[in-house]
């Protein structure tokens, strides 16, 4: 979601005042009006990667949305779209909703449906699009996590899920105290797309500024809903099996990330 400009106190995006000269890319490309998408930002990533190696540097990704990381640092492709079949598809969302579709899509690819769950309208949009178009699983075009695009050192950082749960919180509330129920005002203001509008913390604020929810709730909803998120991540990078872990207290775990890089630099 740092993607968007003016998404700023949500997403944690770092001022440009921290950013101690270093380029940041992917940051403030899109309006939140805009739609997001993976394959989009597949090339526009790999292209600022390819950016910073002709420049003599070492490009650093940081995130994030599991598919979206991996859809960089592996050899995923993605199949291209029809506007006709997008069209029928997501007239038929709107008129029925998600569960018929996902119902489909669980008879067509079961593996899909799991991954997706039974409320995201528009992924399931999407992964009967491509069965449509390819004959084939929603998966079947993404590589596994196993062969990189370009040679790559992956880096984590572990912490106990108590430790963990404490700093999302925390992070929750500070996002109301440092005005996110404005940022989301004057988003709404320009214009919101229906991916932004579903981000995190932004979709509670919105619904606390339209009256849906109050402002106790609309926190406690963003906290269970980012925790829920955590849950997945650290799901989703689990499973990358060339990752090198470090605990998030360990004192020399900079260095030791810096030395790894430089090894394979």
């Amino acid at each position: 979601m740092q993607l968007y400009r003016g998404m700023d106190i949500g997403t944690a995006k770092l001022p440009a005042g921290e950013r101690r000269g270093f380029p940041h890319h992917m940051l403030d490309v899109l309006e939140p009006s805009d739609e997001a998408s993976v394959a989009g930002y597949q090339i526009e990533a790999r292209a600022a990667i390819d950016g910073v190696r002709a420049r003599g540097a070492i490009p650093i990704l940081v995130g994030g949305s599991g598919l979206y990381v991996s859809s960089v640092v592996y050899d995923f492709r993605f199949p291209g779209t029809d506007p006709a079949i997008r069209h029928r598809l997501e007239t038929e969302l709107l008129e029925s909703g998600p569960g018929i579709l996902h119902a489909r899509l669980r008879e067509l690819d079961a593996e899909a449906a799991v991954a997706i769950g039974p409320h995201n309208g528009r992924r399931i949009v999407r992964a009967l699009e491509v069965i449509e178009l390819t004959g084939e699983p929603f998966g079947s075009g993404l590589a596994a996590e196993s062969r990189y695009w370009t040679p790559t050192v992956t880096i984590g950082v572990t912490a106990p899920r108590a430790e963990l749960v404490r700093r999302l919180d925390e992070r929750v509330h500070g996002m109301w105290a440092d005005g996110l129920v404005d940022e989301a005002a004057a988003i709404l203001e320009r214009g919101i797309g229906v991916t932004a509008a579903r981000a995190i913390g932004y979709a509670q604020a919105i619904a606390q500024i339209r009256g849906e929810l109050a402002e106790g709730e609309a926190i406690e909803t963003t906290a269970a809903l980012t925790r829920k998120y955590a849950r997945r991540q650290v799901s989703w990078f689990n499973r990358f099996p060339h990752t090198n872990w470090f605990a998030y207290d360990d004192r020399e775990r900079v260095a030791s990330a810096l030395q790894l890089v430089l090894d394979h630099a």
